[in-house]
């Protein structure tokens, strides 16, 4: 308790990995790697190096010598030459190496080694590469910037200049520290304290009335039970998602949609081919094989959830579970079986196992919008962008909220640059510093909160690079995700990315103080990412044959099951507030409405009326157009909605 109280768990953790850092030797040994991996590093070395051409930044110019050495010894040389490159080595492993004596092997590996980060910073980069170019080129060019700029205005909604900018962000940073500072000096923030320099906030008290609850019960007893297979045949009968998925070549979508949501099934259920075409008896392995190269991709699924999504949102019952102008995004992870552990990566947090985790944006009406695929160890920040720029359905999405998996001050700037308001549910936050201005005077009860002021000058020096960087991503000449994990691996002396953390600091704590002072701001951001953990439930249901295990070794095949679970867990989305709101209107005629207060809080996420095990036959119930299937007259509640 006492730890808790005076650092919290989360910053111990932090501080102790911190002091292992420094007084620990750094963990790889160059001289026993290479030693061990001698064959390997003989073979690949100098070929890897000749396969490719590199640049370098001037600060890199040492390491590129040392490639060019490399490159020199791939016509079977066995010895280095007398003059060897090493101020690219790490201050760390000189000694060992200094102490065994630098042979081809140990140059060899410490080249690799540090060409490796040095690929993932941007300090270098591979001619011609898509992932590995060198930032400026993958930026839009400057005289087309220059010319986009001279046009205007520029597709973002924020000031030109910097000058401009901060002074709007001063004005209203100064403004909001006086408002909290009153506040907080009358005891008048609701479930905060700052007390002795310290921000403490109460948890939130439940927000789901136990009435919603029963509510939200009675209205699943009235839903009739139905197969999945026929749960998708009506949505699309509503929606004709399944002509979305047409042919690479001819553009037609399959006779037979019954087939082709047969081919998505098998990638949602994590059932397979094999198994679902002995399940299905509609289609055999080979035509689900057929049908998953030519009709099932990246864009086709896409549009299908479009469709899906927006369907959705049009039904009334779905504007009461919010504006639509709101989102969250979450990971779901899931363990890799043991023939595709090779593509995965362990998380410490979430198990010991490999696993990849599925990365979904959630409307605040409970659609799925966007899933991707990544690493169980990569940054989830990295990630929250792209499903808000790129999903392809007709949403309004103004707002943003992740956990602390999602949360870093690159997100918060570019979050803002473009557009979005980034609340997310900052972990520990009570131990967060607030980044003020060199010449602002906070009050006393603010001014212990306060850190390391905002450096004005870096972003003066650096804003036509931010702002060119912002265009960039809006307009779709490079993605969010791969520049935020580059500016995240760049070393400090990166200008860019120090001064868009700069940004992102002064966002963040402009948030924080809204945070400290709107209980609504707390309670909105827990409600919306409630969706979305309540939508992993959902999916870990759909996703329950072979024990919930990704078998697929490519990750576009790890993709497509992503996408299939999306799509099945939208149409399930679909379907439940279309009957729900059936069987609400079927009580108000009964004279038993739901209060207004408690709609909000209806969820259609429940599935125990949806039968998603077993065979997966398809029926045709003969409804007629327009028509729905008849509701139950039970009052048995089912034990999950």
């Amino acid at each position: 308790m006492a730890i808790e109280n005076i650092i919290g768990w989360d910053a111990l953790t932090r501080e102790i990995a911190e002091a292992r850092h420094l007084v620990r030797p750094d963990p790889l040994d160059p001289v026993a790697l290479s030693r061990e991996n001698a064959p390997i590093l003989r073979e690949i070395g100098p070929a890897f190096v000749t396969a490719f051409t590199f640049g370098a930044v001037p600060a890199c110019a040492p390491l590129a010598r040392a490639v060019e050495t490399l490159r020199n010894l791939a016509d079977g040389r066995h010895k280095l030459p007398a003059a060897v490159p090493f101020g690219f080595v790490r201050p760390s492993w000189r000694q060992r190496i200094d102490r065994a004596g630098l042979d081809r092997r140990i140059f060899t590996f410490c080249v690799l080694a540090e060409l490796r980060d040095r690929l993932r910073a941007g300090d270098m980069w591979v001619e011609g590469s898509r992932r590995y170019r060198a930032v400026e080129h993958q930026l839009i060019p400057k005289p087309v910037f220059a010319a986009m700029r001279e046009a205007g205005p520029l597709p973002i909604p924020v000031a030109d200049t910097a000058a401009a900018w901060l002074a709007e962000r001063k004005a209203l940073l100064a403004r909001r520290l006086v408002e909290i500072e009153a506040k907080a000096a009358t005891d008048a923030l609701e479930d905060v304290r700052i007390t002795e320099g310290r921000l403490r906030i109460s948890p939130l008290r439940a927000i789901t009335p136990d009435e919603a609850e029963d509510a939200l019960a009675l209205l699943y007893a009235r839903l009739p039970p139905i197969r999945i297979t026929d749960l998708l045949a009506d949505v699309n009968r509503w929606t004709g998602f399944a002509d979305c998925f047409t042919h690479l070549t001819t553009g037609r979508a399959h006779d037979d949609p019954r087939a082709t949501l047969t081919a998505v099934l098998a990638d949602a259920t994590n059932l397979g081919h094999t198994r679902m075409a002995e399940a299905c008896g509609l289609v055999t392995q080979r035509q689900l094989g057929w049908l998953s190269a030519w009709h099932l991709r990246e864009d086709s699924y896409g549009a299908a959830l479009a469709r899906l999504v927006e369907a959705q949102h049009r039904l009334p019952l779905a504007t009461l579970f919010g504006d639509g102008t709101a989102s969250s995004s979450d990971g779901q992870h899931f363990p890799l079986d043991r023939r595709a552990q090779a593509t995965g990566a362990v998380n410490p947090h979430k198990g010991s196992e490999p696993a990849v985790s599925f990365y979904t944006h959630v409307s605040d009406r409970y659609a799925p919008f966007h899933s991707t695929v990544i690493s169980a160890g990569a940054s989830e920040a990295a990630h929250v962008l792209d499903g808000l720029l790129h999903h392809g359905a007709d949403l309004s999405i103004e707002r943003h909220h992740t956990d602390g998996g999602g949360v870093s001050d690159h997100v918060f700037a570019l979050c803002h640059l473009l557009g979005f308001r980034f609340a997310p549910r900052i972990p520990n936050i009570g131990n967060r510093r607030l980044h003020l201005f060199t010449d602002m005077r906070p009050g006393p009860t603010i001014a212990p909160l306060a850190a390391q002021p905002i450096d004005e000058r870096l972003i003066s020096d650096h804003w036509d690079d931010v702002i060119r960087l912002a265009v960039s991503i809006r307009t779709g000449v490079t993605s969010a995700s791969l520049m935020l994990e580059r500016l995240g691996s760049y070393p400090r002396a990166n200008g860019l990315a120090l001064a868009l953390r700069e940004i992102g600091r002064v966002e963040r704590t402009l948030f924080t103080l809204d945070w400290i002072e709107l209980p609504e701001e707390r309670r909105r951001a827990t409600r919306e990412l409630n969706k979305g953990e309540a939508q992993n439930a959902l999916k870990r249901a759909i996703f329950f044959h072979r024990t919930g295990r990704i078998r697929d070794h490519g990750l576009q095949a790890q993709g497509h099951r992503a996408s299939a679970l999306n799509l099945v867990a939208s149409a399930i989305v679909l379907w439940n507030t279309t009957y729900l709101e059936a069987a609400m209107r079927h009580l108000e005629r009964q004279g038993r409405s739901i209060p207004p207060n408690l709609l909000q809080h209806l969820s259609p996420l429940g599935w125990q009326h949806i039968n998603l095990t077993g065979d997966y036959l398809w029926t045709d119930p003969g409804i007629p157009e327009g028509k729905l299937r008849p509701l139950r007259n039970a009052i048995t509640a089912p034990d999950n909605p």
